[in-house]
């Protein structure tokens, strides 16, 4: 069974009693498509019911979740003929944060993002998602190859931040994610940003400057992650949840603050559900989106992009 967060317990109880009954009903042990059929629609209600009054706290560990789909799940159903590019050409590859040509519908595009892997060994071997200087001075080199052949870039966001270790902070770390911030304001071609699971501080932001964001439903989006604002705060990392409600991280909080342009609906429990249906709902956003930038001038282009970031954190009083 996969991992249960503890809101799903009663979910995840139906749905164990449903495969009991069912290989009870394949053994000629007895006639169950009442029950079955019960407990499907009970277990839908409780799902449906639960996921529409989820906390911040929550979404946080759905944005987590072990299963969720990473970025070479979103390759391999979204983009046709993918070739990874290595290295920053000053250091070495990053394995963390990855990138290269690929094809989504036709349209030729570069194809950067996190990738935190999926099991312990590809975990360790990506950093948990967490980049250094080298990954995000790589996905720089492959924004200017993109400008270069007129390509648009769609980035991946989904990690809890950059790397913080000394070795990181010896290359340069906050310098990185600076220049890729400044390039990618005025790269002359489009960019759209996908945040998929967890969009954390200045290491989602060093590839997430785009003229469209976009969140699918139980990512997340914040300058710190709830633990380490709870240890600040309150100096309890236990806080965290109460970290996370102050945050306003969700997809829902971020769009009314006007920080992202569009959530994508998640399959009922999470991504990590139906990878397939995920990456349907992406596919046809991103397409939305490439379409309609595709008809702006380099001129525009850059005009909006730089209205959209300038127009961030104005209020009225």
């Amino acid at each position: 069974m996969d991992p249960v967060l503890d809101f799903e317990k009663p979910i995840a109880e139906m749905e164990e009693m449903i495969q009991k009954l069912r290989k009870l009903s394949s053994e000629g042990k007895g006639d169950f498509s009442g029950q079955i059929a019960e407990l499907e629609k009970s277990a839908r209600e409780h799902r449906e019911k639960v996921y529409a009054g989820l906390t911040p706290w929550q979404v946080v560990q759905i944005a987590r979740h072990k299963d969720r789909p990473v970025l070479q799940d979103y390759i391999e159903l979204l983009f046709t003929d993918f070739i990874e590019l290595h290295g920053d050409r000053r250091f070495g590859d990053d394995r963390a944060l990855i990138g290269g040509f690929g094809t989504l519908d036709g349209r030729k595009v570069m194809v950067v993002g996190h990738n935190k892997g999926k099991n312990v060994r590809e975990n360790v071997e990506r950093n948990f998602g967490q980049a250094k200087p080298e990954g995000y001075r790589k996905a720089l080199r492959l924004f200017k190859l993109a400008e270069k052949y007129h390509l648009p870039v769609i980035t991946f966001i989904d990690t809890s931040g950059a790397f913080p270790g000394l070795d990181a902070e010896e290359r340069g770390q906050h310098e990185a994610i600076a220049r890729n911030l400044t390039e990618m304001a005025r790269l002359s071609v489009p960019i759209v940003c996908v945040v998929t699971g967890e969009g954390g501080s200045g290491g989602a932001l060093g590839i997430g400057v785009g003229d469209a964001v976009l969140m699918l439903q139980y990512s997340v989006y914040s300058v710190i992650s709830p633990e380490g604002c709870a240890a600040i705060l309150w100096r309890d990392g236990k806080e965290a949840p109460r970290a996370a409600e102050a945050l306003k991280l969700t997809a829902q909080d971020l769009m009314s603050f006007g920080c992202i342009d569009q959530i994508l609906p998640e399959p009922p429990g999470g991504a990590h559900r139906d990878y397939a249906a995920t990456a349907a709902q992406i596919r046809q956003a991103l397409a939305g989106r490439l379409d309609m930038l595709a008809t702006l001038s380099t001129e525009t282009l850059l005009a909006r992009r730089f209205e959209k970031y300038s127009n961030m954190g104005v209020f009225a009083q």
